[in-house]
């Protein structure tokens, strides 16, 4: 019995398992398995490198990148600036620095996919090619509107089914109903806590602790006999 168990070791219950299974293969079948299980691994990886590259390479999402401005160059952000961005949401729009600085708050609040999708319509309505129009058409589509979406924003559903239906030929206005939604959501419900968060803070009172916010305004403060500004009641 003994010499059987030598000779058979996978009938050997004694032995560890991993031992008794491998020595049941040539180190023929143990080189083709280790081959087979590294090609596995490297498609895997390679799978979320091509995904990871497609959820960058947007012109829209480089645009809003947390990495295209450091803190650093937030700061060179004037005060003056900074507080037009408080008269309209539609300010804030005007200015390269308003947009980034809103995208870094959305970030904050887990829905920068809203200003980037915006931004990505704005492009494509710039753009004139009929080629060029459909693969963007078919990015925004594909990583903001269909189901599982990467980026996918809150539109309802019949606005979503009438993208769908234009994705075989889109035309300019094909996202604007949805371009619109996202907008409103944001003017209405971002935008009013932006004005009260501390990235937007930080930057309107900037000349030190306990400094006053004056509105860009001149009905914001008066001035007295000796020339200095003192708010009026109704300033905010």
């Amino acid at each position: 019995m003994e010499t059987l168990l030598f000779l058979f070791p996978q009938f050997n219950y004694m032995a560890p398992k991993e031992e008794a299974y491998f020595k049941m293969f040539g180190p023929e079948d143990l080189q083709a398995t280790k081959m087979k299980e590294d090609s596995g691994r490297q498609k895997d990886k390679d799978k979320r490198s091509r995904l990871s590259l497609f959820l960058t390479k947007s012109g829209s999402h480089e645009n809003v990148s947390p990495h295209k401005k450091t803190n650093s160059t937030q700061s060179n952000i004037s005060t003056e600036a900074a507080l037009q961005w408080s008269d309209s949401f539609e300010e804030l729009l005007k200015h390269s620095d308003g947009v980034e600085t809103f995208s870094q708050f959305l970030r904050t609040e887990f829905s920068e996919e809203n200003i980037e999708f915006w931004l990505a319509c704005e492009e494509y309505k710039a753009i004139d090619s009929k080629t060029k129009l459909l693969s963007k058409a078919k990015y925004i589509y594909s990583v903001f509107i269909e189901s599982e979406a990467p980026k996918e924003v809150n539109i309802d559903y019949n606005t979503k089914m009438a993208i769908q239906k234009n994705m075989a030929q889109p035309t300019k206005s094909c996202f604007e109903a949805a371009q619109m939604k996202v907008y409103s959501l944001m003017k209405k419900d971002s935008y009013p806590r932006f004005l009260h968060s501390d990235i937007y803070l930080r930057l309107t009172k900037r000349k030190g602790p306990g400094a006053t916010m004056f509105r860009r305004r001149s009905r914001s403060c008066v001035f007295n006999e000796r020339g200095e500004a003192t708010t009026e009641p109704s300033a905010w």
